[in-house]
């Protein structure tokens, strides 16, 4: 006999009936026995699959000593028809149609979680569950309504990855200084092998930590969690959550979902910009980052009086003469204010005389220095030709006295001025400063020989010259009579 349970399941669990095949020695109650697992699980080619499952049968306990057996069916919930299909029989020890099939539940802790490994294209179908309890004590499939298929427990294949899921609708507009939490979600039907989540372009201050946690209906996801400071730098900033997939392809499945994250702040880098640089005529710009901008006002003030002259983003101004002044502007908006650095205007000529003045200081000091350079190096040059010539002419002065000079024959000059040689040589000394030019004859007072002084002329100095070591002897010939 058999009987179909209805037992309503909340979430995204199905609603289960359990078709008893076959009951013997115990009754079983609806009120007492119910089957949970996911109506859907979406798997990854390449990848596995992990259909979550328990059950209560009334009485189980009494039953705890007898064998248990669990079979997975495809596509049909009847056991004993031929056209059904049992890809998983642990009795047996019976895979079809799958490389693996892996029962991780404990049938006795009422757990009948399966995995299904390296899940293709042609494992989309709808799969049914049925217990067994040897001997004979209890043959069940768990079955939905077969008026209501859609209620199955199916697995979904397919090539990409499901959406991430990017908790920030709380965050289109944050508060500077405020503190953020961002979740970010990814599926994990294979639990063995958990996407990878990585976070990208994310503020300074975040703090992050991923986890594998179970949702209501048992299936698995993995989370990540970030934290900051939210700051005016991280405004419109699109912050990336990316779910790496790893499965037995040549190349890993990713994922990727993006937000941009808005800011709320006061005026920040508030600034002047003066266009041109140089000319009487000049823009004055107020430039300030604000979040939000649209409602931004600009106000300008002179130093002196501290008054406001001018409103909006942009001034036009007149340089005046002689005459410096200082502005700066003040950028505001809901939610505080900020103040520029000062700017100065200063007249454009009076500008150019000051900077005339500096030029020509400048150029006559560099002319200065280079004339004096230049009278230096002149005196420098003429003192070192003066002591080069100095010093020529003594050299040839102490030459000129220092000659050696050799006589073969001597001269003698008799009172008549008769020149005579003789062969006899005589020595006579020779004064080289008393040396005149012309012919000096000295006689004895009794007319007798008297030695003669006479000028020597060379004509033949450098025959005569043959060492300079000779300076130091000098001898000369002299015939006395």
């Amino acid at each position: 006999m058999s009987s179909p349970l209805r037992t309503p399941m909340a979430g995204n669990q199905i609603t289960c009936f359990i078709f008893i095949s076959s009951v013997l020695g115990h009754a079983h109650s609806a009120d007492d026995t119910y089957f949970v697992m996911p109506q859907t699980v979406t798997a990854l080619t390449g990848s596995c699959v992990q259909i979550p499952c328990t059950f209560n049968i009334s009485n189980f306990e009494d039953n705890l000593k007898i064998k248990i057996y669990g079979i997975w069916l495809k596509n049909k919930s009847q056991y004993a028809s031929k056209d059904s299909f049992i890809a998983f029989n642990s009795s047996e020890n019976i895979i079809r149609g799958f490389s693996d099939i892996t029962m991780t539940g404990d049938l006795n802790e009422r757990n009948c979680t399966t995995v299904f490994y390296n899940i293709m294209m042609n494992h989309s179908d709808r799969y049914y569950f049925r217990l067994e309890m040897e001997p004979n004590v209890l043959r069940a499939t768990f079955n939905p309504n077969p008026a209501d298929s859609s209620n199955t427990v199916r697995i979904n294949v397919t090539d990409s990855p499901q959406p991430l899921e990017l908790e920030h609708s709380k965050l289109q507009y944050v508060m500077e200084e405020t503190t953020v939490n961002l979740s970010c979600s990814a599926e994990a039907p294979c639990p063995a092998q958990p996407p990878k989540i990585s976070w990208s372009n994310i503020p300074e201050s975040a703090r992050i930590t991923t986890q594998l946690q179970e949702k209501p209906d048992k299936t698995q996801s993995v989370f990540s969690y970030m934290t900051f400071k939210a700051s005016y730098k991280d405004h419109k900033k699109n912050i990336s959550c990316t779910a790496t997939y790893p499965r037995n392809t040549p190349n890993d499945s990713t994922v990727e979902g993006t937000f941009m994250l808005q800011v709320l702040f006061p005026p920040k880098e508030t600034h002047i910009i003066i266009t041109p640089s140089v000319g009487t005529n000049v823009t004055l710009t107020c430039k300030s980052k604000a979040s939000p901008s649209n409602d931004l006002n600009y106000t300008w003030y002179k130093r002196g009086p501290e008054t406001p002259i001018a409103w909006g983003k942009k001034i036009n101004l007149t340089r005046t003469h002689n005459q410096t002044a200082s502005y700066f502007c003040i950028a505001q908006n809901k939610h505080g204010k900020q103040s520029s650095e000062d700017v100065q205007l200063t007249d454009e000529r009076q500008s150019g005389f000051s900077h005339l003045v500096i030029y020509g200081c400048t150029g006559g000091l560099l002319a200065f220095v280079l004339l004096s350079a230049g009278f230096f190096y002149c005196m420098r040059t003429k003192a070192s030709r003066q002591a080069h010539v100095t010093g020529k002419d003594q050299a040839e002065d102490k030459n000129r006295d220092m000659m050696a000079i050799y006589v073969n024959n001597d001269i003698v000059i008799s009172k008549n001025g008769e020149k005579k040689e003789t062969d006899d040589l005589h020595y006579g000394e020779i004064d080289f400063s008393k040396l005149q030019i012309g012919h000096k004859t000295r006689e004895h007072p009794n007319n007798g020989p008297v030695t003669e002084y006479a000028e020597v002329q060379v004509t033949e100095r450098k025959r005569q010259i043959n060492s300079v070591q000779q300076m130091d002897k000098l001898y000369a010939e002299v015939q006395k009579k």
